[in-house]
């Protein structure tokens, strides 16, 4: 069919969904005298109607249940895209705001966008730091970050990290005055620095693996914090064994502030991912984020 009115197709899609002339009439800015015109020029126009008609409302016909259902996901699709189109005109701005650990904060988020954020001075990103199971919308936070085996399936995650080790670690002054564990259970005759986690109070379980052994331990100790930095500034001074990311003990490790035990028991973890609510997202500023933070690995960037 030649010359047909978009808009006027985009009036039907709103009035067959709304089943309203009242409230459709509302939401496209236009009088119901209008609108109802409009409707009967498309109907005379296929030649079939629409839209029944009563004292109580309107509600489609079975052709107008038809087009609702062939032709509007078609139309909205295109909607969509013209709305991502437009937004590329638009400099991105504003204020991003993404929950984290202190971890990922460290060692993927500040890394990667602080070379983006010199580019784009109108945009700013506020990072909470938060172990806790945080729940975005609610919180009003634009996106959160946590491992991927974490993560709602009712969210759209992007990988920002490859997977990396964890490690139980202790300066060498500890290990030589209380022995190095060599299995998980021995922790139970060590000092261990714990991280509370927010969610239900509750303290962490570190969490161990080998073959197709796996373990979750309660460990006790002098010092319970609430952040991975905390936890390994006790350990270098000698107050017991952290469970950290290995990347993040690394250069203690080279330097011989720290040891790192039970190795052979120390899982690596599924990587950090960002996740958000909605694909509908026409910010140009989130935009630019999830492309700044996305994890690219070397094999694929050859």
């Amino acid at each position: 069919m030649k010359n047909l009115d978009l808009n006027v197709l985009r009036a039907f899609f709103v009035v067959a969904r709304e089943r309203s002339f009242t409230r459709a009439a509302a939401q496209l800015g236009v009088s119901q005298s209008a609108l109802s015109h409009s409707m009967r020029g498309l109907e005379e126009r296929i030649g079939l109607r629409l839209l029944t008609r009563t004292t109580r409302g309107v509600s489609p016909t079975e052709a107008g249940e038809r087009l609702l259902s062939n032709v509007g996901p078609y139309y909205d699709g295109i909607s969509a895209e013209l709305e991502s189109l437009s937004a590329l005109r638009e400099k991105p701005a504003g204020l991003i705001r993404i929950s984290a650990h202190d971890h990922a904060s460290d060692t993927v988020l500040w890394p990667k966008l602080k070379d983006v954020l010199r580019s784009y001075p109108d945009v700013s990103v506020e990072i909470n730091i938060n172990y806790g199971m945080v729940d975005i919308v609610a919180e009003r936070f634009d996106a959160g970050v946590r491992n991927g085996d974490l993560i709602a399936q009712d969210m759209i995650a992007v990988r920002i990290s490859p997977d990396f080790k964890m490690a139980v670690v202790g300066s060498p002054e500890y290990l030589r005055s209380n022995g190095r564990p060599v299995s998980p259970h021995d922790l139970a005759a060590h000092n261990c620095i714990n991280l509370r986690l927010p969610t239900h109070g509750g303290l962490y379980a570190w969490e161990f693996a080998r073959k197709r052994e796996a373990l979750h331990v309660n460990v006790h100790g002098q010092f319970i914090f609430n952040t991975t930095s905390q936890m390994l500034d006790a350990a270098i001074e000698g107050f017991g064994l952290a469970y950290v990311p290995y990347d993040l003990a690394t250069p203690h490790l080279a330097e011989g502030r720290l040891s790192s035990v039970l190795e052979e028991w120390c899982p690596t973890v599924p990587g950090y991912h960002l996740y958000y609510a909605s694909r509908r997202q026409t910010s140009p500023a989130f935009a630019l984020i999830v492309d700044a933070l996305r994890y690219v690995s070397p094999a694929s960037s050859r």
